[in-house]
Order: C-alpha cells, then sequence, then structure tokens
C-alpha cells in the first residue's frame, strides 16, 4: 500500500535542517487586552471625529487625561502629524510644574496651542474675580467664547465616566447647542460604535474618547505606554494647609487663614486644576507602579477627594455642564 504524503497543516510551517522535516506551529496571535480595546476604541472616536468635522480641538490643560488624549491622537494619525489644534483654558492659578510641562510638551511635538486666559476675561470686564478667589467657574465664559471666535465644531475633553455622577451619564459625542449649553433632551443614542456628528450652524460636539475608561486603566496605560506627566502626579515634599478634609497649598490665588497651620508633607496630586480647589493626597508613591497599587485600593473618586468646586452643592457639576463647562 502506497503512504499518502499529507503536508503541513495551513497553521504550521515546515523547517527543513539536515535532512529532518519539523513542523513548527505557526505563532499565535495576541488576544487583545481592556486597554487594547479602550485604545482602539479612542483611536476610532478621533479619526471619526477628523472625517466628519471641519475644525477640530483637542482641550490641553498638561494634565494626565489630555496629556493621555495627545498620546492617542498621535497614534491615531501617525505619521501624519495631529490634525488639529490644542486649547488651554488658563485660569492663571494652575500649578507651575503643570505649565512647564504643558509647553515643553507642546514643542517637543510641534503642536498649535491656543490659551484662553480667564485673567483677559477679567481685566476687560467680561468677568468678576469671586468673593472665595476660585475661578474653575469661570472657565465657562472664555471656553465658549473662544469656540465661537475660533468656530470649533468639535471640541475633545478628557472627561470619564467613573468621574462622578454629571459623567456618568454623558455620551461619547455630546451635541451642544448655539449657546454652549447641553440638553439631554437632544442627546443621541451610540449603538454599534456608530456616532451622529450632525449639528446646526453655530452648535457644536464635545467628544470624550475616554469616557468608558476608569482612572486605573488610565494610569496602567500611563504605564505601558511609558507616557511622561507632570511631577505633582508623584510623591513630593510640598507645604500644604488642610481646609474642609483637604490639603491645599499657598499660590497666587491666596494662602490658608490665620487659623490653618501650615505644614510640610508628603503629597501628591491626583488631578490637577486651579490651585483654590484642587487638593492634594498624602502619598509616599513616586512611581507609577507605586500609584496604580494605591488608586487600585483607593475608595474615592479623584474628584471627589480632590476637588473642592464639586462639593460646591449636590449638582454643581451638572448645572456647570448645563451652561456648557464641560
Amino acid at each position: 500500500m502506497t503512504k499518502t504524503s499529507v503536508g503541513p497543516k495551513p497553521a504550521e510551517a515546515t523547517i527543513r535542517s539536515a535532512g529532518a522535516v519539523v513542523q513548527q506551529p505557526a505563532p499565535r496571535r495576541r488576544t487583545p487586552t481592556g486597554l487594547d480595546t479602550l485604545e482602539s476604541e479612542a483611536v476610532h472616536v478621533f479619526r471619526e471625529v477628523a472625517g466628519e468635522f471641519d475644525r477640530p480641538v483637542v482641550l490641553f490643560s498638561g494634565g494626565k487625561d489630555s496629556t493621555l488624549l495627545v498620546h492617542l491622537a498621535r497614534k491615531a494619525f501617525w505619521p501624519a502629524p495631529i490634525p488639529f489644534a490644542l486649547l488651554h483654558v488658563d485660569t492663571g492659578h494652575n500649578f507651575p510644574e503643570v505649565i512647564e510641562f504643558r509647553d515643553r510638551l507642546v514643542a517637543r511635538y510641534g503642536l498649535r496651542l491656543e490659551v484662553a486666559e480667564v485673567q483677559r476675561w477679567i481685566d476687560d470686564g467680561r468677568l468678576t474675580e469671586r468673593a472665595d478667589g476660585t475661578r474653575n467657574p469661570l472657565q465657562t465664559v472664555p471656553l465658549l467664547d473662544s469656540i465661537v471666535e475660533h468656530r470649533f465644531d468639535a471640541v475633545f475633553g478628557g472627561g470619564r465616566r467613573d468621574e462622578e455622577r454629571a459623567r456618568a451619564k454623558e455620551r461619547i459625542f455630546s451635541l451642544r447647542n448655539s449657546f454652549g449649553q447641553w440638553d439631554p433632551r437632544r442627546q443621541r443614542p451610540e449603538l454599534w460604535n456608530l456616532y451622529n456628528g450632525r449639528h446646526r450652524p453655530g452648535e457644536h460636539v464635545r467628544v470624550f474618547p475616554l469616557s468608558n475608561w476608569t482612572e486605573l486603566d488610565v494610569w496602567n496605560y500611563i504605564e505601558r505606554e511609558n507616557i511622561e506627566l507632570p511631577s505633582i502626579y508623584y510623591a513630593h515634599r510640598r507645604e500644604v494647609y488642610l481646609r474642609d478634609g483637604m490639603l491645599l497649598s499657598s499660590g497666587p490665588w491666596g494662602g490658608p487663614r490665620e487659623t490653618e497651620q501650615v505644614q510640610e508633607r508628603l503629597v501628591r496630586y491626583r488631578t490637577v486644576g486651579d490651585g483654590s480647589c484642587t487638593g492634594a493626597v498624602e502619598s509616599d508613591a513616586t512611581t507609577v507602579a507605586e500609584v496604580i497599587a494605591e488608586v487600585a485600593a483607593s475608595r474615592l473618586t479623584e474628584r471627589g477627594a480632590t476637588r473642592a468646586d464639586d462639593r460646591m452643592s449636590e449638582a454643581a457639576m451638572e448645572d456647570r455642564k448645563r451652561e456648557g463647562y464641560f
């Protein structure tokens, strides 16, 4: 009986060495991880916006979420440059380390940065300084004015649904009316990764590619991609004082009251923003791996633990969303 010769299976490769035939299994495809899925979704959103809109812009503060947006945008369009500008609404109360990092990143990648300085709106009377000194709520008017001035029709933001309640029900494509306001009745369903960017003249769409990410996802991705962040995200010694359960530092936004004692502590920041209302947390996490372990053990969201402006009322962020803040 003649033996029938059977060739190698499609999933195998034949290696001939010293007269022997060895069947070598083909390399297995890597199973996508959760981070791969989140990255793929964000890259898809960036490309969808580039195809649907004429003048998109990325809100960029130098914080971890907006830095992640820039990293993902670079991936989405590589090797071409990012095809739209960055916009920073600068309260004038930012931490120096963050501003230095912002300018360095913009220069490194040759990006175009538009800066809307809240101080200009105060100086010309369009805004009035608040009695409590915080400028975070004052960002809405400069943001909306800048959108109109530059005719931006899609505005990328780093908001995530895990941050707090007002963000939890936000769509990835969030339609805003001609006044920049959010109306829940006009939001569109988002099924099968299909996004509706249709809008009338004067309206625009806020876009949140990180909607489905958590704080822990962000830090795991930062570790995987080796993304640089401002130094204040890691533990360092800083003079702080305790107010309303938060560790604040003094700066151009003001300092401690007579009854508030300044102490030097080992702290880091989970989120960055207006220095008058952004608190630090005590920490000895000096590496990304140590931050990941700390975040995994935390039972408070970053904004709930460190942002005083979110504590003004139960509906503080909801009201600001309706006004066009994020």
